[in-house]
């Protein structure tokens, strides 16, 4: 049986009146040991005589995200320009709001149909949400990403349409179906491949065998080119611009069949990709030797320390990449999901050479994202094929494509330590090595990117690397006070396709702070939610673990080969909780089996929104902590179907999930939410694990056989005919 960690217990957490981390009864220790702890931390110099208790340190440096953090940044700039957010009147009390945000699942469109309902004192169902076209007068205004959109739309919502205030509804707040749930699932919603455009031909790509290979020649042209339905074949033209063209051979076909079958008809003759010879462990070195080592600690301190390594991840979302253009000699219009359709525009408009106004691009709710669509690249391949044939294109990536050419979370390495003197913890040390984030996007409009971007064509540039460090330490938090605490980011520079992943690099970074907080608890004998009670800095994260405490029965005895694990996590103005159950008795194929989830956005606007993003977090949590992940072999993901790339099913899914609201906080404004979903529940998951098997875990995912029949580089696989019944 399981029991709670042996130890001192549970430790009053301090009052509000009291500074962070510190109580009444420790002042005099504090006092007395200080001097002590400076000396040896500064200069390796005697311990502290062990009988002597030092007082909980705060963190040293202050947190950056305390001060500022990317949703305060997107909120001010944002600002400047919600009076030129449309909202139109329809009449009979009917009004459409032109969304500045991208959709693709998150609820923003229903949260801010809710916000506005409350504005102009109408029902909800008397507010219409549309996407708006990109509009680069919003400037800063239409950029969807870093958990900011319902934060800014808030903030901004006194300002928006020009539209007289109407009277109190009180929608917000209140539990609301999406708009779009009942065309969803009866299958009316119009994604992008949907869209009515005449003469818009399926097209589908041939790609390389090895990650950004490039393209030589096409060996069979006349023969492809006989093929039933094939319309045209065309080598995408390379281009070096904000966003490389990604290399391939399109053909357009009159159906999505023929031209996938003569994709792979395709004999092309292609160089090898830069990073042709690499595989994960490759990668993995190279980022572990990007890391200096620790200093040597004081002397007479405990430490407790490891390495952790992170495959590349797919976003894999269910709809992939596609985008519909229309590239005529004096204009183009486009049709894709963009979570930046400001400077798509803009940098399509620049490849053509045509007047800005004269490019039109909508931007289509998309099926699924995780930050994958910050990018253009589907959108310039579509315009680069449609002008290359005369015709407009329909592009479709494949499952393939999208898996082995599109974008990944980069790979990483962490080393982390935790220092502990006289009992207490004086300092947390956490450095990063990842493969560069690629952040040419910029902004959302085409200066910024165009800076970032400079020199083209290198895998890093000062202006990528100065903004995947802004991006780090305005997301990169942490709640507990560990003394001297830093967390340092080394970029390195690989000619990998990476992009901002759904809590790119929080995640990894606060997943092994909480297996090592875990594990500090471990050594000192306290139980890991009275240890947690002790060092968390503000009482709101204090809240939220207590609440799953008390929901979860945690300490609760357990039979061998199951376990409790707990996670805490605070980020972008919100705070959440998470405790978990798992079953381990087959270490190989383990099971989370019940999660109890807790979470302060501060405001909350649509408990529904709120339940299933925290619910969609575990989900994507259970996938990338377990099973999830891409093997780089020979310069190419193995993976390319979601039968090969193990993210979580139903039947992944625990049955028995409760998510905790917390009430309003007084005082507190909105905080987001679309990545504070998965820290918290990840650190819990690797923290069960390894109560439940006795294992460190230090290399994600868990489980991450190579159980699959690979793709053969450079195809796609044989399409699965389903025969009809007469």
């Amino acid at each position: 049986m399981e029991h709670p960690e042996s130890g001192a217990g549970p430790t009053p957490a301090p009052s509000h009146d009291e500074p962070p981390g510190m109580r009444r009864r420790d002042l005099l220790g504090y006092a007395a040991s200080a001097p002590l702890i400076s000396a040896a931390a500064g200069l390796g110099g005697l311990a502290a005589p062990s009988s002597a208790r030092a007082a909980i340190l705060p963190m040293t440096p202050p947190d950056t995200t305390d001060l500022v953090d990317i949703g305060d940044a997107v909120t001010v700039t944002a600002l400047p320009t919600m009076p030129l957010v449309k909202v139109s009147n329809l009449g009979n009390g009917r009004v459409r709001l032109e969304l500045p945000r991208f959709e693709s699942g998150q609820g923003i469109a229903t949260a801010a149909a809710m916000m506005l309902a409350d504005k102009l004192g109408l029902p909800l169902n008397a507010v219409e949400v549309g996407s708006a076209d990109a509009s680069p007068e919003l400037m800063f205004n239409q950029l969807t990403g870093g958990s900011s959109s319902v934060r800014s739309l808030h903030a901004g919502m006194p300002l928006i349409g020009g539209l007289a205030t109407g009277s109190a509804n009180a929608v917000v707040g209140q539990r609301v179906t999406r708009l779009d749930a009942l065309d969803i699932v009866t299958g009316r919603k119009k994604f992008t491949l949907d869209q009515a455009v005449p003469d818009a031909k399926p097209t589908m790509v041939c790609r390389p065998p090895t990650i950004n290979g490039q393209f030589v020649r096409i060996n069979n042209t006349t023969a492809v080119m006989g093929m039933p339905g094939v319309l045209g074949i065309a080598p995408i033209p390379a281009t070096n611009g904000i966003v490389p063209t990604p290399p391939g051979v399109a053909v357009m076909a009159e159906t999505f069949g023929q031209a996938w079958a003569a994709v792979n008809a395709l004999d092309v003759t292609w160089t090898a990709g830069a990073v042709a010879g690499e595989s994960n462990a490759s990668i993995q070195q190279k980022l572990k030797s990007a890391l200096l080592p620790f200093l040597l600690p004081p002397l007479g301190a405990l430490t407790v320390e490891g390495e952790f390594e992170f495959a590349a991840v797919s976003h894999c979302p269910m709809e992939t990449e596609c985008a519909i253009a229309d590239v005529r000699a004096d204009r183009a219009e486009i049709w894709s999901g963009l979570q930046s359709p400001i400077v798509t525009q803009q940098a399509v408009a620049a490849d053509l050479g045509l007047p800005l106004d004269k490019v039109k691009v909508h931007a289509v709710p998309s099926g699924g994202s995780f930050g994958r669509r910050l990018f253009w690249d589907a959108t310039l391949q579509a315009v680069q094929i449609s002008k290359a044939l005369g015709r407009p294109c329909r592009l479709m990536y494949h499952r393939t494509d999208d898996m082995r050419h599109g974008r990944v979370r980069p790979p990483m390495f962490h080393r982390a330590r935790a220092t502990m003197l006289l009992g207490q913890v004086i300092s947390f040390e956490q450095r990063i090595a990842g493969v560069r984030l690629d952040t040419r996007h910029g902004f959302g409009e085409m200066l910024g990117a165009a800076a970032i971007a400079l020199p083209n064509g290198f895998p890093q540039t000062v202006g990528n690397f100065a903004i995947e460090q802004v991006m780090f330490k305005t997301m990169v938090s942490s709640p507990y006070n560990f003394g001297v605490t830093t967390k340092l980011l080394t970029p390195v520079a690989m000619d990998i396709n990476t992009c901002s992943y759904r809590s790119v690099h929080i995640q990894p970074s606060r997943m092994v702070e909480e297996i090592l907080v875990d594990e500090m608890a471990r050594a000192l004998h306290k139980d890991p939610v009275a240890f947690r009670l002790e060092y968390l800095r503000l009482p709101r994260a204090r809240a939220v673990l207590k609440a799953v405490a008390e929901a979860a029965q945690w300490g609760k005895a357990m039979p061998a080969g199951f376990a409790q694990g707990v996670g805490v996590h605070q980020e972008s103005k919100s705070f959440t909780a998470c405790i978990v159950e798992i079953d381990a008795r087959v270490p190989t194929d383990i099971k989370v089996t019940r999660a109890t989830i807790a979470i302060d956005v501060g405001t909350p606007i649509n408990p529904s929104g709120i339940e299933a993003q925290m619910q969609g977090g575990l989900c994507e949590s259970i996938s990338i902590v377990l099973t999830a992940g891409l093997h780089i072999q020979n310069g190419l993901p193995l993976e390319g179907s979601y039968s090969q790339y193990h993210f979580a099913r139903m039947k992944n899914y625990p049955k028995d999930v409760k998510v905790i609201i917390m009430p309003p906080t007084s005082g507190e404004a909105i905080g987001g939410l679309g990545e504070v979903g998965l820290s918290a529940s990840s650190g819990a998951i690797a923290n069960a694990y390894a109560r439940a098997t006795g294992r460190k875990p230090r290399s994600f995912p868990l489980n991450f056989p190579v159980d699959f029949t690979p793709i053969p580089p450079g195809k796609l696989p044989t399409p699965v005919v389903v025969p009809v019944p007469h």
